[in-house]
């Protein structure tokens, strides 16, 4: 099983992801952003420059690639669950890992938490985040990426606690026939 987290940071992604990994047996944290820092290491500024001068390592083009592909090598090594926690805003980008996760484990669920601007700003500061970093800067635009294409199953976290985030995901896949 592929459970993808997605949301703007701050969203509560993260957390979520941790509590699930203590309730669902069998399960291991992969966490595509560190593909993205491992090719922001090894690739030369030219083809940084030229892949991603928006300064996104999602940009990179074997970022969705070994995302796909290195989320297959850990199920077939470990057979392990995969917990997936991502910021991903680009939909074309969010097509190809969804269906890249489909083709290796038909139960691929993803979930996109959702709360307004104040409250993701609010929780940036909370964990230390200096103000209009880049955490803060992509807000916007996720919330406007979230509203005009279909990432769904949108779980919305305002005024939740993560019991509750956490509690509404593990209902969704117990109905799909998954605990």
């Amino acid at each position: 099983m592929i459970i993808m987290i997605n949301g703007a940071f701050g969203v509560g992604k993260t957390t979520v992801s941790l509590e699930l990994l203590k309730l669902i047996e069998n399960s291991i944290l992969y966490d595509p952003e560190e593909i993205g820092f491992m090719l922001r290491n090894i690739l030369p500024s030219e083809i940084q420059r030229k892949e991603a001068n928006t300064g996104d390592f999602q940009d990179f083009v074997l970022w969705k690639e070994v995302t796909v592909r290195l989320a297959l090598a850990l199920i077939t090594q470990y057979k392990k669950n995969l917990i997936v926690p991502m910021t991903i805003r680009n939909f074309e980008y969010f097509q190809y890992i969804l269906e890249g996760f489909k083709e290796i484990d038909e139960q691929t669920y993803h979930f996109c938490l959702l709360a307004d601007k104040t409250t993701i700003f609010d929780r940036l500061r909370v964990r230390g985040e200096a103000e209009n970093n880049w955490c803060f800067q992509q807000t916007e635009k996720c919330i406007r990426a979230y509203q005009e294409h279909n990432f769904a199953e949108y779980i919305h976290t305002e005024n939740k606690p993560i019991g509750t985030v956490v509690k509404e995901i593990l209902d969704i896949l117990r109905r799909s026939g998954e605990k």
